[in-house]
């Protein structure tokens, strides 16, 4: 290494040390009770993590050695009227995520296909013993909407529904071992105005954050992660 990468390196640490420190006493000369311990914690270790909800409830993990997932969604007819596919986009997205995060799981595409072939299931432990998995993440939209309540010029995405996981046994038999009800809505400051963003690209931006909100019942995340999403 010569001697001007050397001090180029140097440099670099230099500015990142006086960077966080700025950002200490502004955080401190703004923020009332500051712990200035707490935020050097902060900024040098990282933000905590957050355990996911499902691992604290049933001392179980997604990311258990030999442990397969299948994940299906269901939407009423209305939602399904109004926005077309979105059980099938909530799926894939949320089966996205945490295979992001080192969860084996079950392409969407070949559940979607047993779905058709499948008309009359009604449970979704069939689901698990088609596909021979742990657990059946079984997502249940109650209400699904993209725009700010008596709004058409303002984007907020809003759901509610329940999440639950079948455990599957040996013989293809499943039993409900968790659930979960989740409220949500983005951006969580403001709504955006439909003049400076499309309609696809938000339905996008919602259908990531939304996934992510329940991917976060299965693995770890972290405070301060929702910085991003406030606006």
């Amino acid at each position: 290494m010569n001697s001007f990468s050397l001090k180029q390196r140097i440099h670099k640490r230099f500015l990142q040390a006086v960077s966080k420190l700025a950002l200490v006493l502004v955080l401190c000369t703004t923020l009332s009770g500051c712990n200035y311990f707490i935020l050097l914690g902060y900024l040098i270790g990282g933000p905590p993590s957050i355990e996911p909800d499902f691992d604290a409830q049933t001392q179980k993990s997604l990311t258990d050695k030999d442990v397969t997932v299948a994940i299906v969604c269901y939407a009423p007819l209305e939602l399904q009227y109004n926005f077309d596919g979105i059980h099938n986009d909530l799926a894939k997205y949320t089966t996205f995520r945490l295979h992001q995060h080192g969860v084996k799981v079950v392409n969407p595409d070949r559940i979607r296909a047993w779905i058709d072939e499948n008309p009359d299931w009604d449970k979704p432990e069939e689901i698990g013993e088609a596909f021979d998995v742990t657990y059946v993440i079984h997502v249940e939209l109650h209400k699904y909407s993209l725009y700010e309540e008596n709004s058409s010029d303002l984007y907020r995405g809003r759901a509610e529904g329940m999440v639950t996981v079948y455990e599957m046994d040996d013989s293809g038999e499943g039993e409900k071992l968790y659930s979960k009800e989740i409220t949500s809505f983005y951006p969580l400051r403001a709504p955006r105005a439909t003049s400076e963003v499309t309609f696809s690209k938000f339905k996008k931006e919602y259908l990531s954050r939304l996934s992510d909100e329940i991917g976060r019942l299965f693995y770890e995340y972290y405070r301060g992660d929702d910085f991003t999403h406030a606006i």
